[in-house]
């Protein structure tokens, strides 16, 4: 794709896109999406986090934004009105836990307020240089109301978590689905719940479409909306098995190199 000129719509996703390594947006990035917002385009910010995390991230930006939050399970506005939710429910949460797993895991239920985990782990913690949106250490088996809005399990060994992903599809493949942020965090969803799926939904309130939009993302949670866009980019942090499996899609600079500012920058803005 040579011709931008019919681009009206950045889309990006945050962890390994729109942060740098420390879980910031850099003075570079800041300034790049500034100028886009002054320019009119319409920006989406698509995310595995809660939206009360992304939010504290995005307040930097010094604009609103569309929020697309929990991979598609929440949506707000510029206004931050809410505009769609969906949740988990508890019976099938409970479902899942009763399926034996190990507690070498680290297993997170995101509620709307609150995160509950069944223990501390530093490297999810480190995502949040400012807690705004804090844990809880919890016992499953003592919580009555284990409805949530998203499902995380991390583990040291990308292979174990394979494994426990296809355990929970063979019991609730009709309801839930699952997808890697990072190689180390599986997440589960509700199985009407995906990125473009929300993002259809901005685009169509604000008159877009899909061949209008342009989008960043380094996970395989962002897959379907990297595919769907008019043009989808790779981080070059991006793990290698997903740029094999999207060898169609262009690969840019890294999120320690401020790749999707870069790229915007260099096609979108012209300087």
């Amino acid at each position: 794709m040579n011709n931008f000129n019919d681009i009206k719509v950045i889309v990006t996703d945050l962890d390994g896109t729109l942060l740098n390594p420390s879980h910031t947006i850099s003075e570079y990035t800041k300034t790049v999406f500034r100028a886009l917002h002054q320019q009119q385009y319409l920006i989406i910010v698509a995310t595995g986090r809660h939206h009360l995390d992304a939010m504290s991230l995005l307040e930097p930006l010094g604009f609103p934004v569309y929020l697309v939050s929990s991979n598609g399970a929440r949506i707000h506005s510029p206004d931050k009105e809410l505009m769609f939710s969906f949740d988990i429910k508890s019976e099938t949460i409970k479902s899942v836990l009763s399926l034996g797993i190990s507690d070498d895991f680290t297993t997170v239920l995101y509620k709307e307020k609150v995160w509950y985990t069944n223990k501390h782990n530093e490297k999810i913690n480190d995502f949040q240089p400012e807690m705004k949106y804090m844990p809880e250490i919890v016992d499953y088996n003592e919580v009555e109301d284990l409805s949530t809005i998203k499902m995380l399990f991390s583990h040291e060994k990308h292979s174990k978590l394979v494994e426990l992903g296809n355990l929970i599809l063979e019991n609730h493949s009709e309801v839930l689905s699952f997808a890697f942020s990072l190689p180390l965090c599986l997440e589960v969803m509700d199985i009407t719940v995906d990125k473009s799926v929300a993002i259809a939904n901005v685009l169509k309130k604000e008159n877009f479409r899909f061949d209008q939009a342009i989008s960043f993302g380094d996970g395989y949670n962002d897959e379907r909306m990297l595919t769907s866009t008019a043009k989808g980019l790779l981080m070059g942090n991006a793990p290698e098995s997903l740029k094999t499996k999207l060898a169609q899609l262009e690969v840019i600079l890294t999120n320690a190199e401020d790749g999707v500012a870069q790229y915007l920058a260099n096609t979108i803005l012209n300087t």
